[in-house]
């Protein structure tokens, strides 16, 4: 998957955009001698604290982003509670780096986000091939 970052702020490039972060976050690389993705949220979430808080904050990003997109504010807290979830136990050393790579916060939020946008936005849905 390329990373397509529209600047539009119709429904189409927002979904692109929450995409390529959930994708570069969650599944941006593979781990050697494995077909098992992980991304930047695991890596960076190595790091005690900081690496938690920055991950967080990319994170927060998608909940802005759908924020944007017009998705109701029980939906947005619950998004927002994934990320303090992840960023909560994945501060406690070696469990939280774990728990990073299994609990996938970013993508979690993405469903949420990808539900909204196929029953309000149709017109937005991409069908994998």
């Amino acid at each position: 998957m390329g990373f397509e970052l529209p600047i539009g702020s119709d429904p189409v490039s927002i979904r692109k955009r929450i995409e390529a972060m959930e994708h570069l976050l969650e599944r941006s690389l593979v781990i050697p001698g494995t077909k098992f993705p992980i991304g930047l949220d695991a890596i960076i979430g190595l790091v005690p604290i900081i690496g938690d808080l920055v991950a967080a904050a990319m994170g927060a990003y998608i909940v802005w982003e759908a924020k944007n997109l017009g998705l109701p504010k029980w939906k947005l807290w619950r998004m927002a509670g994934n990320i303090a979830i992840d960023g909560a136990i994945g501060a406690v050393p070696l469990v939280g780096d774990a728990f990073d790579v299994v609990y996938r916060s970013n993508t979690k939020n993405l469903r949420i986000v990808r539900k909204h946008l196929d029953k309000h936005h149709p017109h937005t849905m991409v069908i994998d091939q």
